[in-house]
């Protein structure tokens, strides 16, 4: 594992140093694991405590503390972990070039800094830019654009005409490309439509394992620059997603939807189709979207509804037990009044 003193990784992080500078740093973790050596980190004033009763040798931290170990200061705690953890674990390093087991298509064309790996497939007319990987077992199909930096994991295909940008991480099993859900239902049984549109991922995108991207049925399934995709998520045919968004593990987007820019939805989310989900909004777990979205709102719910609307619903429907029981004794005072006094009454 890569060593530096605390003075090298305050520098890496646009920190500054409380204490001795040249504190030699082997490793990483957690206050509840650190060893002597470790960098640990504190991102909330409660675990400033655990990081101090730590075996840590320095602590990342944005809070002010008196400690007695070496602090590195930094503006964002989280930020500056994950760019912390990348200088300790940095990625493997691929070597260009082709693995003898691959099959590319004599008119493909690959950049010469660019890595495809054991029983890889590149189809006629692809593109693979400067310094890409794909891992073993990935599919190209024809005709596709693998951008600049983007790394595609085990076993990942990309059908025809994909196009996927900059600095993408694809990870295993995803299928990009795959016709989209499309029929017509006539004389008793359901036809295909075809497919032949395409998908297209922006720059910086990161698409989670298993992930299915439908391609569109006459034009584009697009996500937008910055969006992160969980696995286990589906995005079905010409849905667009806009920038940075979250889609959190098994949310499912159904067709010709449109998603703004920095939406979050979060686990098991599913939005039926040709629905406009606006910018900034939150979409609480499970819920069942099933009208439009103004944008900055949050839903939760299925179906699903705005928040305050929802909450207020569950809270009624926590004292229905007691409504009920309630008019039930108020129908039987009622009925004894209109009964009348009983004989000798």
């Amino acid at each position: 594992m890569p060593q530096f003193t605390a003075a090298e990784i305050a520098r890496h992080l646009e920190g500054e140093v409380r204490g001795e500078g040249s504190v030699l740093l082997t490793g990483f973790a957690s206050a509840d694991a650190a060893q002597p050596g470790d960098l640990t980190f504190a991102d909330a004033d409660a675990f400033l405590a655990r990081a101090e009763a730590s075996g840590a040798a320095a602590i990342l931290t944005s809070f002010e503390t008196a400690s007695g170990k070496t602090v590195i200061r930094v503006r964002h705690t989280r930020l500056a972990v994950a760019q912390a953890l990348a200088l300790f674990f940095p990625e493997p390093v691929f070597a260009p070039g082709v693995h003898p087991s691959a099959v590319v298509d004599p008119g493909a064309q690959l950049d010469p800094t660019a890595h495809v790996g054991p029983l890889c497939v590149v189809g006629a007319g692809s593109r693979i830019g400067r310094g890409a990987v794909l891992m073993a077992g990935v599919m190209v199909g024809a005709d596709c654009e693998v951008g600049e930096a983007t790394r595609v994991f085990p076993n990942v295909t990309l059908y025809d005409r994909t196009r996927v940008g900059a600095r993408v991480r694809i990870h295993a099993g995803a299928v990009l490309g795959s016709d989209g859900y499309g029929y017509v239902f006539a004389a008793g049984a359901h036809h295909k439509v075809p497919q032949i549109g395409q998908v297209i991922i922006e720059d910086d995108v990161e698409i989670g394992a298993n992930v299915t991207i439908d391609r569109g049925a006459l034009g584009a399934t697009v996500v937008g620059r910055g969006t992160k995709v969980d696995n286990l998520v589906h995005v079905a045919h010409n849905v667009t997603v806009g920038a940075h968004c979250l889609l959190i593990a098994q949310v499912g987007i159904a067709g010709s939807t449109t998603v703004g820019d920095y939406v979050t939805m979060a686990g098991q989310v599913g939005v039926a189709d040709h629905l406009r989900i606006g910018s900034r909004v939150t979409i609480g777990a499970q819920a069942g979207v099933m009208n439009h979205i103004p944008d900055g709102q949050t839903w939760v719910g299925a179906p699903a509804r705005p928040a305050l609307q929802t909450k207020r619903q569950v809270v009624a429907a926590e004292k229905l037990p007691e409504l009920i029981r309630r008019v039930a004794a108020l129908e039987r005072e009622v009925a004894a009044l209109r009964a009348g006094p009983g004989p000798g009454g």
